[in-house]
């Protein structure tokens, strides 16, 4: 009886803070000739496809603990930065041409942070996950756009990449000529 009343609880919990956690996940970019952008939320595109703009910049705002790093044209690797910092640069007409996003605290033990990168003359780059990099270096190719999402690491052994929306490829696929 104990067992059920605390298993209800702790999925409960789980269930509670895996919502909350996605309420309070955002990221901007700073893409070419348009400047900042709306907040969009996790899963959704921030910067632009088929218009070849850079993203110049980004900002991600989460509460549960999050670093990132940019790698930016004639900079190279740049430190990393915590939830709200700026990734990149702003003003200076750079290109930012990868990305490393990881979670930190108590977050990273409960979930993975999986992104892939819309890059010029390459379209959109598979899922990359905890740290790794999204985009190229030493090739001057700009990331045009990005989503990022929140994997909860206790999805049952489901493949992480099975859980994300591939319509802008598939759309592309069948709409543009």
């Amino acid at each position: 009886m104990f067992r059920k009343i605390f298993s209800a609880v702790l999925l409960a919990a789980i269930i509670f803070f895996a919502q909350n956690v996605s309420a309070q996940f955002s990221y901007q970019a700073n893409v070419e000739g348009a400047g900042w952008m709306q907040p969009v939320g996790a899963g959704k595109v921030a910067g632009t496809t088929m218009q070849a703009k850079r993203l110049e910049a980004l900002i991600i705002n989460f509460d549960g603990g999050i670093k990132y790093s940019a790698h930016v044209q004639n900079v190279g690797w740049q430190q990393w930065v915590t939830s709200s910092g700026v990734a990149g640069t702003v003003g200076q007409g750079l290109r930012m041409e990868a990305i490393r996003i990881r979670l930190t605290g108590s977050a990273a033990n409960s979930y993975d942070i999986c992104y892939r990168v819309h890059v010029e003359g390459i379209g959109w780059m598979n899922w990359v996950k905890n740290g790794d990099q999204a985009g190229t270096t030493g090739q001057s190719r700009r990331i045009e756009a990005i989503q990022i999402k929140l994997q909860s690491k206790s999805s049952g052994g489901r493949d992480w990449r099975d859980d994300y929306d591939d319509s802008y490829n598939n759309r592309r696929g069948r709409d543009w000529r």
